[in-house]
């Protein structure tokens, strides 16, 4: 039976742990090789503020981790060093512990899968969107994406959001924790996020896209100044 299940992490490297932070972007992936029991690791960047944003961030990090188990990812969470380490060096720290219930596309050639695809019927829920937008359409993508982030701003249920990417301008992802499914829903189906969403797929803004909406096994840290803890 599939059991995969992801760790996300958000972090904000502290004022006098600069160096260190810049560190994890020469070393990559390097600090998780030998994790047992993972299947698929990014090392992210974000935007100025933890949001999307053509301006990088300097000290506003991420990961996103898939394991084969929950109880390896468990255990990354509890007791990996690089966790521990991303900890003890943050200004703000948070993590997430999710399950794919939805997902299409892929991520560098990876495919979320689902072991269960209905959707929770109370509770939290978690989405990611990830693309590789064409050159040729990066301004068109950032224009519908500030619209877009606005209305999130706003959006009525919402937990926690985070702009993440692997590089700036053309890898980028988003983010986010809701109440529950029908708030996820309501924002996404309509206003600016629904324009951003239609123009993308009508013009093919994307080389490589991946959504995918999650059941939250575990949430809590700091973000943007938001104590979150979901358990």
């Amino acid at each position: 039976m599939n059991d995969q299940t992801a760790v996300l992490g958000l972090i904000d490297i502290a004022s006098d742990a600069r160096g260190w932070g810049f560190s994890r972007y020469i070393l990559g992936k390097r600090p998780f090789h030998h994790i047992p029991g993972l299947l698929f690791c990014k090392v992210l960047g974000s935007g100025m503020n933890g949001g999307f944003s053509t301006t990088p961030s300097l000290t506003k990090q991420g990961f996103f981790c898939v394991f084969d188990s929950e109880h390896h990812a468990a255990r990354f969470r509890e007791s990996s060093l690089i966790v521990k380490a991303y900890e003890n060096h943050a200004h703000e720290f948070f993590t997430a512990t999710v399950k794919a219930y939805s997902s299409r596309g892929s991520w560098s050639g990876f495919s979320m899968s689902c072991s269960d695809p209905n959707p929770p019927s109370q509770g939290p829920i978690a989405s990611l969107t990830r693309a590789s937008i064409r050159p040729s359409k990066a301004i068109a993508f950032w224009k519908k994406a500030k619209p877009a982030e606005a209305a999130i701003a706003h959006a009525s249920g919402k937990i926690l959001t985070a702009g993440v990417g692997e590089a700036p301008y053309f890898r980028q992802a988003t983010f986010t924790i809701w109440d529950n499914a029908q708030s996820l829903e309501q924002y996404a189906q309509q206003g600016a996020h629904l324009a951003a969403i239609k123009a993308a797929y009508g013009q093919s803004y994307f080389s490589e896209s991946m959504f995918t909406r999650f059941k939250v096994i575990q949430a809590r840290g700091v973000w943007q100044g938001k104590h979150v803890n979901i358990t």
